[in-house]
């Protein structure tokens, strides 16, 4: 399942923590606090606790967005879109 994580998170320590939780589970960094990748969802639970751990409920916020391919593609970029080459093929397939 595609998903997307998007956050603002104060601290630099935890932000960096977040961004290599995202790409350990095979997440590709669209923009500095944005990750798009595809992953089951088990895979979108263990996420979701693993940073709820170390963020701040009462200062930081994590966004996962779980997407169908039908409604990944009716995505509307505005002006510059992400690097699609450190997309995988497969999600880039879905913006053709």
């Amino acid at each position: 399942m595609l998903v997307w994580v998007i956050y603002d998170i104060a601290e630099d320590k935890v932000r960096s923590s977040v961004a290599k939780i995202c790409k350990g589970y095979g997440l590709y960094r669209v923009q500095k606090s944005a990750f798009l990748g595809d992953i089951n969802r088990n895979q979108i639970d263990e996420l979701v606790l693993r940073c709820k751990e170390i963020t701040d409920g009462e200062k930081d916020s994590v966004y996962v967005f779980p997407m169908c391919e039908d409604d990944f593609r009716k995505v509307k970029m505005i002006g510059i879109p992400f690097d699609k080459d450190l997309i995988t093929d497969e999600i880039k397939a879905l913006f053709v």
